[in-house]
């Protein structure tokens, strides 16, 4: 437009352009005008790209996006800066929710323990009553922790004793049409290498044997393979008692966080899947309560709110909320969401790798006392990171060791096992959301795990981490770091040396292997892994249904 109007004001006269200065000067202000205009609407449509408010009746929730592909949470009136503290209030006894909840859902995964509770909620708390209304949401939880619990079973179905488990063979489109779309997943890099190799991807050498750089959204690729080849499948459904429901819907969350379409299209597999599973008569039978799907990312990322663009609203769909959902991040209030460990980057084949390691990481130089592998995260004020990182770089003893992980490093595992293997506690902050794969890395070496906020661990893994905490991580009250009464490497260093060792141990013989993912053709005889005692613990469940 500009060396247009150049070439027009070129043919003029002299004596015509004096005369039009103040209109040819009109002309540049109007131009100049209009393009500020321009990038000034640009710079409004980048903000509105990372940062959304959405009105829900009288509710206001300012939505953030973060770097991590699973990141959006939101800060909403009366509530804390994670999704995970949307919490519900009091359940009455006529098993209804106060009207300051603004959805609620009926679950029914336990025959015995059907109620009301929120569905990814948001509230207004008054001053006078956020502390009852946060016990009473604490009391919930823990009493779901404890349903969990129950269905942990002390057998090993090697011999299935009747309870047999049936694969859905979906049609492609469900799972492996979308692990075909990979590349296009995300833009600024092939992602077809984290998730080849059946979920674990390539190969890591210098770690040795079972190693390999698995992605953190990798577990539904994982699980199906396992599955597949589990003792106790059987190829005749009105023989089964467990059905596995083989849908990649991380995968299906994942490929659009990049792209600009409707809810509609991002819900769609989701429907069509339900409408494949209504006409089956397995699906009938108990109406999905003896179902199971495996997801690949946090709860929040199927559970859209209203008016938001961020993921899919799978798990809001009423037909979700019989089926059991295991997830890497659970919702804390729903009784059939079930947390399982985020997935290493150690598959072990056999009982030899598994001691290997455990041997090595037992008698590993453990050179610093504190380390954190992260980064900052200026963008929400409930964040305890900077002060952290402050904490750990200003120590003039070179006792904390910080990774930054705003650069490449954290993104080669050798890096990050390095790091934990030589360090005796392990920082483990909350981030994009509450829970951390980092805390599972850090437990696969033998770093005990420094936990801030109990939605990170404690309310998330009933069947693979014990009720105790103190057996093998150390809990500091984010609230304390955040107002600067505790610096946390000192309060480490006060630890000594008889309790870490104490940990160490149960960490690394105790925890490790039921933390871990094993080879898809495990041969494990003295351990189970999590995905043994995530099926034992299903079989156990389906055991007490009715016939």
């Amino acid at each position: 437009m500009a060396v247009s109007l150049a070439r027009k004001r070129s043919k003029l006269s002299r004596k015509l352009e004096s005369k039009q200065s103040c209109f040819g000067f009109s002309i540049l202000y109007n131009f100049i005008h209009k393009i500020s205009a321009l990038v000034f609407l640009l710079i409004l449509i980048y903000i509105w790209s990372s940062f959304s408010t959405i009105i829900t009746g009288n509710i206001i929730h300012v939505c953030f996006s973060t770097r991590k592909l699973n990141s959006l949470y939101c800060l909403s009136a009366g509530t804390n800066p994670h999704p995970s503290f949307e919490i519900p209030t009091s359940i009455n006894n006529n098993n209804t929710i106060s009207t300051s909840i603004i959805t609620t859902t009926k679950i029914e995964g336990d025959t015995n323990n059907a109620t009301k509770f929120p569905s990814t909620s948001y509230m207004v708390v008054s001053n006078n009553h956020k502390d009852d209304e946060a016990a009473n949401a604490v009391k919930v939880v823990e009493e779901y922790l404890q349903i969990h619990r129950s269905w942990k079973s002390d057998k090993n179905y090697g011999n299935c004793d009747g309870k047999g488990i049936y694969v859905y063979d979906l049609p492609s489109k469900f799972n492996k049409d979308l692990v075909g779309q990979c590349n296009e997943m995300v833009p600024w890099q092939g992602f077809c290498k984290y998730i080849s190799n059946e979920g674990f991807g390539e190969p890591i050498s210098k770690l040795g044997k079972g190693w390999y750089k698995t992605h953190q959204y990798s577990l539904e690729l994982i699980f199906h393979s396992r599955v597949l080849k589990h003792p106790c499948r059987i190829y005749n459904e009105n023989d089964a008692k467990l059905f596995y429901v083989p849908f990649y819907g991380g995968l299906d969350v994942l490929r659009w966080h990049f792209k600009n379409v409707s809810n509609d299209v991002k819900d769609s597999l989701g429907l069509e899947l339900l409408k494949w599973l209504e006409r089956q008569v397995t699906w009938k039978r108990n109406s999905g309560k003896d179902h199971v799907f495996v997801l690949g990312k946090i709860s929040w990322d199927f559970r859209r709110t209203n008016d938001s663009p961020w993921g899919t609203r799978l798990l809001e769909f009423d037909k979700m909320q019989n089926p059991i959902k295991l997830l890497i991040e659970r919702q804390p209030w729903h009784v059939n969401d079930i947390g399982i460990p985020h997935p290493t980057y150690f598959h072990p084949k056999s009982d030899k790798d598994i001691i290997d390691w455990q041997l090595r990481i037992i008698r590993s130089n453990r050179k610093n006392l504190v380390s954190f592998a992260g980064a900052a995260r200026a963008d929400a004020d409930d964040q305890i990171r900077s002060i952290l990182i402050d904490q750990c770089s200003s120590n003039i003893d070179g006792k904390c060791k910080f990774l930054n992980c705003s650069s490449v490093k954290c993104y080669e595992p050798e890096t990050i096992i390095d790091l934990f293997v030589e360090s005796e506690f392990c920082l483990q902050p909350p981030g994009d959301s509450p829970t951390r794969k980092s805390v599972f890395d850090s437990l696969i070496s033998g770093c005990i795990p420094v936990i801030f906020d109990p939605f990170t661990a404690y309310y998330q893994y009933p069947w693979h981490l014990p009720e105790d905490y103190d057996k093998y991580s150390v809990f500091m009250d984010k609230k304390e770091v955040r107002e600067m009464n505790v610096n946390v490497v000192e309060r480490l260093a006060n630890i000594s040396l008889r309790e870490r060792e104490n940990m160490r141990r149960y960490i690394v013989y105790e925890l490790l292997p039921s933390v871990v993912y094993g080879d898809h053709n495990a041969e494990l005889e003295k351990f189970q892994d999590a995905f043994a005692i995530t099926m034992n613990n299903l079989l156990e469940r389906v055991s007490r249904f009715k016939d």
